[in-house]
């Protein structure tokens, strides 16, 4: 195989597939000729024999022809080569060769007509292309032609016609930039003149005209510039807006607003405007700390500058804390009044744009209203956290120093500023404050802790050196007339603070908010002070009546009427013990111009002492703080009973203590006062104050809370029966205790209304225990004066000297009864001695006279159980001495009935008594002592009691007794 190769190659011969491609393209599709046609079709034809012997060729004569067909029968022939063999293979393809060819003749044969009428189309296309050929020809000589006699000179006009204009273009272009070259001149005038809308429409369109020309190489230079430019004035166009802060210019924030709008940047703005706030509240409160911390200091040491604002706050003296404190609220009202301004220019804006015009398209509008809808949330929601940082500094500044040390009124100042900023907090965003009220409470209870603690040592220090002498007033005094309690007259509102209350004089005028009043001008905190500054005199006298006008009228003297006619004297008079409204007439009335309402003539004034006033003042003082701080309102309170409290205890130390009451058996001290007075020893008494144990008894914090009990001043004498044994003093002191109760009453509603509801019975039970026992205090001190004005011993040896065993009637009364009325007129005329300087009122005047009756009662039926023998007839001359004296009694005293009365008649009857009656007598009427009923019983054995019922009558006796032992 390889030989036949080998020699096929040296003779340069091709294979048949070689020699096939060779040929051309009709060569190698060449139609067999009528010859070779006849001669295949005269062969014999058997379909089914020719269809075998092409379905017997092999697959590979049907593939591509690129296959090289010799390669592959010389690779099939063996190794050993048998010519018969390959004879026989040789006439198989022949056969083969012959079926195809048969097969692609007949298949000629039958597609013939559709060849040749193929072949005339290609011919008719052939001769087409030669006549286009020659119309192209044509074409070419005739364009030469126009060539040369029009396109040269005519369309070289046009080209030159194109150009200018393509020039003038360029021309134009060329001068738009050198405007826009220019433009940085007029942007930076415009900024100066604060006309950003302006600034910003310029700069927009001349982006938009360098967008035109960026083909230019120098336009993306200035590209560049114009959005440096745009950034610039994006810088101060922030500026300017956080300019607005602290000062609101209506026409400068519609320029920033509309300049924000052409960036299409408006919820961008509001979120800057907010931080800008922020920032201006700090910034302000922390400038204005600075500022007086450094003008304290002397010196301007940057170390103050450095430091965090709540240290800062540390620093700020307390001469220099109330400007300080107004001025830092001055600055701050400045950034809230800018917000409220702000706030109301876009309601205002927001109207104007809410009507959509015919123009609108459909986005705009929707954005528009986006844009509004955000900002209106931005604004409110912003409220409340600019309040809050407002009160997040003043807390801090308020709890920066110590103002336990404080003046009354100083501080009184510090809370009257306070309470405006809460004021404008609740008008600002409705907010109720509570940051600055707990720091405010913290400070105030702080303060009033120390304040009150002091105060209860100076009321300690003036009951200790009070004389007890009468302070003289007009008849219509009254406390609204003193500076501390004019807030009341003002307002009667508890919760307005007093600097709100000076607006009552326009009260009649309908009310303004603080943001409507001071829109344009003015400050609120600013008339707070131009207030304070007029009022300074009279908040500082606290002890005396010279800086006040009306507080000078309350004091008179007795004698400064001695110029006013007798006819007004009268009138006067008879106003006061009411002649002219009939229905006043009464018993007490017609009391009232006797001599027993032991009274001076001329007035008719409250008695009261000095320390009184001061207690009153005190509390006026406590009230106005409770005013205007709620929270510690029940602090506050509790502090003004305890002045109350300590005043009455003071009271009754020195005039009422006394350990006969028990003995008397008189009552003189209620249960309810004994517990009110129990009360006040254990809560605000120290008693061991001045001992020597005042170590071991109770811890020191329970201890400061309480006072040492009071001692009366040495000048004060109580022993000495030609002053009735200080009855003047007596009168002053209780009096004044009760005219202070008085005033406690009037004042119940409007603590009332101050008490919180959970601590209300609190104050109900402190008027009910304590403020109402004041008029019960009148019996044991004056019971003292009785006990002792009238001798009442003298009496009973006189009655100790009297012979009851008589045997005839007597008509005339024994002398120890024209000694007792006596004693009785001299007290009278001495009870008239003492109200020469001071005014005794009828109540006084009563007490008095009930104490010293009943002690005369008593003392009768003393002396009367002190009879060994007695006859019937000394039985009627008890009575007729009884009776005498009530009948010169009744005319010296208008006190009906007299006190006791039956006390004495009832053991004189009980003479006359059975033995039955007698026992139930014994049982019947406790009042009387063991010895005064067994003395009944003694006394009648052997008239007609005998021995038997008197020892039952003992032993009843005895039995009523036990108990008691």
């Amino acid at each position: 195989m390889q030989k036949i190769k080998s020699l096929m190659a040296r003779q340069g011969l091709k294979s048949p597939q070689e020699s096939m491609a060779d040929l051309s393209p009709v060569e190698n599709l060449r139609i067999p000729s009528k010859e070779e046609l006849r001669e295949l079709r005269e062969q014999p034809f058997d379909p089914q024999a020719e269809q075998e012997i092409i379905d017997s060729i092999e697959e590979v004569y049907f593939s591509s022809d690129s296959y090289d067909m010799v390669r592959h029968e010389l690779e099939k022939l063996p190794p050993e080569l048998n010519l018969q063999e390959l004879e026989e293979y040789r006439d198989k393809l022949k056969r083969q060769q012959a079926s195809v060819s048969k097969k692609v003749a007949d298949l000629i044969l039958e597609k013939q007509p559709t060849y040749v009428k193929e072949l005339e189309r290609v011919t008719a296309l052939q001769t087409n292309l030669q006549l286009a050929a020659v119309i192209c020809t044509n074409a070419r000589r005739q364009l030469g032609v126009a060539k040369e006699g029009f396109t040269e000179a005519s369309l070289g006009l046009l080209a030159n016609q194109r150009r200018r204009q393509l020039l003038t273009g360029l021309l134009k272009s060329l001068r738009t930039i050198k405007t826009l070259q220019r433009t940085d001149v007029r942007l930076s005038e415009m900024l100066e003149e604060e006309d950003y809308p302006g600034a910003i429409q310029l700069c927009l369109e001349c982006q938009k005209a360098a967008s035109t020309f960026k083909h230019y190489s120098c336009i993306s230079e200035l590209n560049s510039k114009l959005q440096d430019t745009l950034e610039q004035i994006e810088e101060q166009l922030d500026v300017a807006l956080s300019k607005t802060c602290k000062h609101f210019d209506i026409s400068h924030y519609t320029k920033v607003q509309l300049a924000y709008t052409l960036l299409g940047k408006t919820q961008t703005a509001m979120d800057q405007l907010h931080m800008h706030f922020t920032q201006a509240i700090h910034n302000t409160v922390f400038q204005v700390v600075l500022g007086y911390v450094e003008l304290c200091a002397g010196n301007a040491d940057t170390k103050f500058q450095k430091m965090q604002y709540k240290d800062l706050c540390t620093h700020i003296t307390p001469d220099s804390y109330i400007p300080c404190l107004t001025d830092l609220c001055k600055a701050l009202w400045e950034v809230m009044l800018s917000y409220h301004r702000t706030m109301q220019w876009h309601e205002e804006h927001d109207k104007e744009e809410a009507t959509p015009t015919p123009g609108d398209t459909a986005a705009g509008p929707d954005e528009a209203v986006v844009d509004r809808s955000y900002v209106k949330k931005k604004l409110e929601h912003g409220l409340t956290r600019i309040w809050q940082d407002v009160q997040l500094k003043v807390k801090a500044y308020i709890l920066g120093t110590d103002m336990s040390n404080f003046k009354y009124d100083d501080f009184i100042v510090v809370l009257d500023v306070i309470s405006r900023l809460m004021q404008v907090g609740e008008e600002f965003c409705g907010s109720k404050s509570e940051v600055l009220q707990e720091s405010i409470k913290r400070q105030s209870v702080n303060y009033f802790k120390n304040y009150h603690r002091a105060r209860l040592e100076e009321l300690r220090m003036f009951l200790e050196n009070e004389s007890w002498e009468l302070c003289p007033v007009k008849s219509n005094f009254n406390i609204s007339q003193l500076h501390e309690f004019r807030f009341m007259g003002q307002c009667r509102s508890p919760c307005v603070s007093p600097s709100r209350q000076a607006m009552s004089a326009t009260a009649s005028q309908e009310y303004l908010s603080l943001f409507q009043q001071y829109l344009q001008e003015g400050n609120p905190f600013e008339m707070h002070i131009e207030q304070k500054e007029e009022e300074t005199d009279d908040v500082l006298a606290s002890n005396g009546y010279e800086s006040d006008e009306m507080e000078k009228s309350v004091y008179q003297d007795y004698d400064s009427d001695s110029d006013v006619p007798e006819e007004l004297k009268q009138d006067y008079v008879d106003e006061q013990t009411g002649d002219v409204p009939l229905k006043s007439v009464s018993r007490e009335t017609i009391r009232s111009r006797k001599k027993s309402d032991y009274s001076l003539n001329k007035s008719n004034a409250p008695i009261l002492t000095n320390t009184t006033l001061n207690v009153i003042r005190l509390v006026g003082k406590y009230m106005q703080m409770m005013n205007i701080l709620k929270p510690i309102a029940f602090d506050v309170i509790h502090c003004v009973s305890q002045l109350f409290d300590y005043y009455l205890y003071a009271v009754y130390t020195f005039f009422g203590r006394n350990d006969m009451y028990e003995s008397s058996g008189l009552g003189l001290i209620s249960s309810r006062l004994r517990t009110t007075l129990n009360r006040i020893q254990e809560s605000l008494i120290d008693m061991e104050a001045a001992g020597d144990n005042a170590g071991v008894h109770g811890p020191a914090e329970d201890r400061k809370e309480k006072v040492p009990s009071p001692h009366l001043s040495q000048m004060v004498v109580l022993s000495s029966s030609g002053t009735l044994y200080g009855l003047a003093q007596r009168v002053v002191a209780t009096e004044s205790l009760v005219f202070l109760a008085e005033q406690f009453d009037s004042l119940q509603s409007h603590l009332d209304t101050m008490m919180p509801a959970a601590k209300k019975p609190f104050l109900q039970q402190f008027y009910s225990q304590t403020v109402s026992t004041a008029s019960e205090l009148r019996k044991p001190i004056y019971w003292i004066v009785a006990a002792k004005a009238i001798d009442y011993e003298q009496m009973l040896l006189l009655m100790a000297g009297v012979k009851w065993d008589i045997r005839e009637i007597m008509s005339q009364h024994n002398v120890y009864v024209d000694v007792l009325l006596k004693e009785f007129e001299e007290f009278n005329k001495r009870l008239g001695d003492v109200s020469r300087h001071v005014r005794i009122p009828l109540a006084v005047s009563n007490v008095l006279w009930e104490h010293c009756i009943r002690l005369a009662n008593r003392t009768l039926v003393e002396g009367y159980a002190n009879v060994k023998k007695c006859s019937n007839e000394g039985r009627a001359l008890m009575q007729l001495d009884f009776q005498q004296f009530l009948m010169k009694l009744e005319k010296l005293t208008d006190l009906r009935p007299i006190p006791d009365k039956e006390f004495v008649e009832t053991y004189i009857k009980a003479y006359y008594l059975t033995e039955n009656d007698m026992e139930q007598f014994i049982k019947n009427h406790r009042e009387y002592s063991m010895k005064q009923l067994a003395n009944l019983v003694n006394v009648c054995l052997g008239s007609h009691i005998n021995k038997k019922a008197r020892q039952k009558l003992l032993a009843a006796i005895d039995d009523i007794d036990r108990p008691k032992r």
